[in-house]
């Protein structure tokens, strides 16, 4: 239960905001770290699957602060411009922090850089399907390792917190921020369960 709420919280509280980079992959080699050659048969899955929920906690939980100092300061509008260039470097510091390339995606995507790719896309679709199948949203999730790359995704339904900038009934003056910050934007028309992406942590062993 508490892991679940935990995630609720963290799709609120990444509703408005921009992308993260993505990282490609060479396979077939392998990495030093002080003077130990890794691949990815020396680590465990279920570990590394942990630490990309710590990963994924970690960039909701900074985020989360951010945009509680910006609310405070200037209401949503300011929460929106705040995470628009904040997002990006709260999930670089992550990502670095945890040893592991952090983002969202989404199909919809309000952020070019959130657009997903085909393996993405593929589990996504999955997503949904097992929602409508009756699976709770809050606790779909996928981890893989295919060749040199570890892979883990985590469903992020839409909270009511989120369809103010996400939903059906946006205000004129949150519209015309998102229109600024966002002219590609496809992230809205989302009702309340909806899933609206996911986040994804990535280990490719290759670099």
């Amino acid at each position: 239960m508490k892991k679940q709420l935990l995630m609720l919280s963290l799709s609120a509280l990444l509703a408005a905001c921009g992308g993260e980079d993505k990282q490609a992959q060479a396979p077939g080699h392998t990495n030093s770290t002080n003077g130990q050659t890794k691949t990815s048969a020396n680590f465990d899955k279920a570990a590394l699957t942990e630490k990309a929920k710590t990963a994924v906690q970690t960039l909701g939980a900074t985020l989360k602060s951010e945009l509680e100092v910006a609310m405070k300061a200037g209401g949503p509008l300011n929460a929106l411009s705040i995470c628009n260039t904040k997002a990006l470097e709260i999930a670089s510091k992550v990502s670095l922090g945890q040893g592991l390339q952090v983002s969202r995606v989404s199909l919809k995507n309000r952020n070019p850089g959130n657009a997903a790719n085909d393996w993405q896309i593929k589990v996504l679709n999955d997503f949904e399907t097992r929602k409508v199948a009756g699976e709770d949203p809050t606790t779909l999730s996928y981890t893989e390792m295919v060749g040199d790359e570890f892979r883990f995704m985590k469903a992020i339904p839409t909270g009511n917190v989120c369809l103010g900038c996400h939903g059906t009934n946006i205000s004129p003056a949150v519209t015309a921020k998102l229109a600024e910050l966002y002219p590609l934007d496809k992230a809205t028309g989302y009702k309340e369960g909806d899933l609206r992406g996911a986040f994804v942590a990535v280990k490719n062993f290759a670099l």
